[in-house]
Order: structure tokens, then sequence, then C-alpha cells
């Protein structure tokens, strides 16, 4: 065998880039939940939550030890300044009789971050379709991530135009 076939997979806690995914999720939960500023929730990340600690403390710690922080940001703000759009899409998906408001706010802020990072990301629809999945599972242990898959499936295989930006020049969270 060669040394890369000797190596184990990498969990995701160990994949910066669905580390930061997990990390703009639980973001997103927190701005929707206590009405706290985009930015002030990105620094907070930043500072508290992202990297290793003397004491090696890991995601059953609250710790995020290697998320990349420009994907997350990125995920982050553009989740929230497209707000409106990536809400009717999702609207649009569901079928009438489930509102949006009747899905779990986790499953929500998933949606969101999926579907924000979809917009602007250079990354193959199935390729992101599999990580959120991921990270679905992280979350979830009954039929949510088959919604996931269900749901951006859709959203990514059928693209309905939108604007890039929310006409209002702000979330309620913002103000």
């Amino acid at each position: 065998m060669t040394g890369l076939q000797d190596q184990p997979k990498l969990k995701a806690a160990q994949r910066p880039r669905t580390a930061a995914r997990v990390a703009a999720v639980q973001a997103l939960f927190q701005i929707e939940q206590n009405g706290d500023r985009p930015d002030s929730v990105i620094e907070q990340f930043l500072i508290h939550r992202f990297g290793t600690t003397l004491s090696g403390e890991s995601y059953e710690d609250g710790r995020i030890p290697e998320a990349d922080v420009a994907l997350f940001t990125s995920i982050v703000k553009g989740a929230v300044s497209n707000r409106s759009a990536i809400e009717q899409g999702i609207v649009k998906t569901l079928p009438s009789t489930w509102p949006i408001e009747r899905l779990d706010p986790v499953l929500r802020a998933l949606f969101f971050a999926a579907i924000a990072e979809a917009r602007h990301a250079e990354v193959p629809a199935a390729v992101l379709i599999n990580e959120y999945m991921d990270v679905a599972h992280g979350f979830f242990f009954g039929d949510e991530p088959r919604l996931v898959n269900g749901v951006l499936d859709a959203l990514f295989k059928n693209p309905t135009p939108v604007e890039d930006h929310d006409s209002t020049t702000g979330t309620p969270a913002e103000e």
C-alpha cells in the first residue's frame, strides 16, 4: 500500500471546509434564534470557537478546531444578505402543506447555508449536496438528511434566477 492508502479517511472535524459549513449552520441558527447581528456572531466564532486550545478542546467542547474561516464568513454573510431570495427558493421547493416556519430551525439554517454557498461557489452541486447531507447527519438522526438531499437536489438542478441581494438594507437583527 502507498502512504495515502494507509491513512484513514479524514473526519469532518479534520476537513476545514466541512468544519466551516458546520460552523455556518450554527452561526445562522444563532442569528435567527437570538436576533444577533451577523457581524457580531462571526466575530464571536472567530474569537471563541475557531482554532485549537492548549487543552485540545474539540467539537464536543464547543470548539471548531480547523475551519476554513473565509468560507465560513462567505456563507454566513451570503445567507444573511440574500435571505429573502433564499427563503423564496426553499418555499417553492417545499410542499405547500409544509411551510418554512414548520422546519426545524437547525434544518432551516442548514438550507440557508447550503443555498448561500451554492450561489457563489464553484463547487459542483453534487458535492455540495453530499457535504450538507454529511452536516445534516451531524445534527439529525431521522429523515432530515433525506429531506436535505431532496430539497437541495431540486434547488440546485432547477435554479430559478433571483436577485443577488435583498432589496432591504439589512435584516431586523442588523438594525
